[in-house]
């Protein structure tokens, strides 16, 4: 009976504002307060490719879910794990990918990794989606184990032994069985992945590895759509991409041919549905609980430009070895105006990311920090990425980063350099972020490549020397002149990459902003990144077991441009702002503080 209340049976629709949060590494992801409803994308990690005529490594599985009740403001733990491992020897097949997953109240939602290619005269291994096969061997079976709906498929197949018949099967994808080998040796393409658009912009994900095939004898397979690596003719294949869940190649001939599988993923969309009739029980226990829908206060700063530049990334001590990429660069224009959470005369976080640091024999070095302006539940946080740090052995695949970090040299090597994956911010009128792949190795010469820049990628090894580091961006024309102590020493150019190593050839340069310089055979350690440049290390150069370590990454900065007619306070005080009155107040941060504006 109608008493003067609302009525009507309990809405348990979400107040969310339609966030979309990606996790590429295991922790928690918290909903907003108001948050009800969710959709989420899950992308295991991709298998690896197998060694020698090998078949290339299935996709990750790929699972959307929607409409998940959750509780606001809650943790969920995520978990990702990483690619499966590419054959290293003659003969042997690539290991199955990770699963990801999120557990959200009692239930988990999980998708598989990807199943390894098959090694020669083998079989690929079973997974969300199934491993390619050599000549002689089976495909891996795809959605293993068995979802509704599927959550991939079977890898390629391959026809009967025997020269010149080497053409491998590609892995499957999300989208489509991997492509087969063929009596003209052939190798199949890996199965394409399927799209999504969570995000707000249309994403591939999960595509099969190519197939290996044998030299001189036929075309090796393209990777799958959706960060399939490509098979080869040669001992080298292609890692699947970082993220997507892709699958790694099959190698040709070599010994540590099979790339790597690209790892997963989990994104999280918040539902804004806020429609619908509530019980008044509903409407006084949101009251109560304070997850009733209403606006967060907030507070705006008119800023004539702010700059950030995260930490570089560290590299390694090897005779060939790469550069470090740059943290990711920042830098809006001069009517930027932001807007945090709170009210006007609060304190905003501003966190300064360190510098990756450099690591010693065989090994690469750390990815540098992220530096951020805002805090954890502001709409206007701004994230410069940690640039990528150099990879390891056997393969050296440079990490990804602001900037990626370059690829080594060995003549085993078999990696790929890192990728960058600075986001674009979102601005006034525009985007602003800036970061670049690293360079390439050169395998012959065993020359590293370049960490990436903020303006350019890293340069390839080549003969006689190491690559040099992609150039960094000068940032005056947007944030002015400003000189010491808020530009530093590296007079308004920042985030250049480190400069890589050579077996006894000429030592790369690091990038303009801060990169460093490799170490040559006569002075062999490696420059580190300028401080507060987010700048890359510059790798080390060491013919055996050596205590010497390779270049440490910059550290990040924050510069904040103000109208005159602002009171600004920073602290501590190892941060600054300028003292003078004029056209423009300037605010830089050095190390992790706080912000306050009139």
């Amino acid at each position: 009976m109608a008493n003067g209340g609302i009525i009507g049976v309990s809405n348990k629709t979400s107040f969310g504002k339609c966030t979309v949060t990606s996790t590429t590494a295991s922790g928690n992801i918290t909903t907003q307060p108001g948050t009800r409803v969710i959709n989420s994308l899950i992308v295991g990690a991709g298998g690896g490719g197998g060694s020698t005529r090998a078949g290339g490594g299935g996709a990750g599985g790929f699972r959307s879910f929607s409409n998940i009740n959750v509780c606001g403001n809650s943790p969920y733990t995520a978990t990702i794990n990483g690619g499966g491992a590419g054959g290293t020897t003659p003969s042997r097949t690539g290991t199955a990918g990770g699963l990801t997953k999120i557990v959200i109240g009692c239930t988990t939602y999980q998708s598989d990794g990807g199943g390894g290619g098959g090694n020669e005269g083998g079989s690929g291994t079973n997974g969300a989606s199934g491993g390619g096969a050599t000549s002689g061997g089976s495909a891996g079976s795809g959605n293993t184990p068995p979802t509704s709906p599927s959550q991939g498929n079977d890898g390629g197949t391959s026809e009967s032994p025997g020269p010149p018949v080497y053409g491998a099967g590609g892995g499957g994808g999300a989208g489509a069985v991997g492509g087969a080998g063929n009596a003209a040796s052939a190798a199949g393409a890996g199965g394409v992945g399927t799209v999504s658009d969570i995000t707000g912009s249309c994403v591939t994900y999960a595509g099969g590895g190519g197939g290996g095939t044998y030299v001189g004898a036929g075309s090796a397979g393209a990777g799958g759509s959706g960060g399939g690596g490509a098979g080869t003719t040669g001992a080298c294949a292609t890692a699947g991409t970082a993220n997507t869940g892709g699958g790694g190649g099959g190698s040709g001939t070599g010994t540590a041919g099979g790339g790597n599988g690209g790892s997963g993923i989990v994104v999280v969309k918040e539902l804004n549905k806020a429609s619908g009739v509530w019980s008044l029980q509903s409407q006084f226990s949101a009251q109560s609980q304070g997850t009733w829908p209403f606006t967060l206060p907030s507070f705006t700063m008119v800023t004539k430009g702010i700059f950030i530049v995260a930490g570089g990334g560290g590299t390694g001590t090897h005779p060939s070895g790469a550069g470090g990429g740059a943290g990711g660069l920042i830098v809006t224009p001069n009517s930027y105006t932001a807007t945090f959470n709170g009210s006007a005369g609060d304190a905003v976080p501003i966190t300064i990311g360190g510098g990756g640091t450099g690591l010693g024999w065989l090994a690469g070095g750390n990815t540098g920090q992220d530096t951020v302006v805002g805090g954890v539940t502001d709409d206007e946080k701004l994230t410069a990425k940690g640039g990528g740090g150099a990879g390891s052995t056997p393969c050296y695949t440079g990490k990804s980063g602001g900037s990626g970090a370059g690829r080594g040299g060995e003549s085993s090597n078999c990696g790929s350099p890192g990728p960058a994956i600075q986001t674009s911010e979102a601005g006034d009128s525009g985007t602003y972020g800036f970061g670049n792949a690293g360079g390439t190795g050169c395998t012959p010469n065993r020359s590293g490549g370049g960490g990436g820049g903020a303006a350019a990628v890293g340069s390839n090894g080549s003969a006689p020397g190491g690559g040099a580091g992609g150039a960094g961006k000068d940032v005056t024309p947007i944030m002015g002149s400003l000189g010491t102590p808020f530009f530093g020493p590296t007079n308004g150019t920042f985030a250049g990459g480190g400069g890589a190593g050579d077996c006894g050839g000429a030592a790369g340069a690091g990038g303009a902003g801060g990169g460093g310089t490799a170490g040559p055979p006569s002075s062999p350690q490696g420059v580190s990144g300028t401080t507060n440049s987010g700048g890359g290390g510059g790798a080390s150069y060491a013919g055996g077991p050596n205590p010497i370590v390779g270049g440490a990454g910059g550290s990040g900065r924050v510069i904040i441009n103000f109208p005159d007619a602002r009171t600004v306070s920073v602290t501590p005080g190892a941060n600054a702002v300028n003292p003078s009155p004029g056209s423009t107040k300037t605010a830089v941060f050095t190390v992790s503080g706080t912000l306050t504006v009139s």
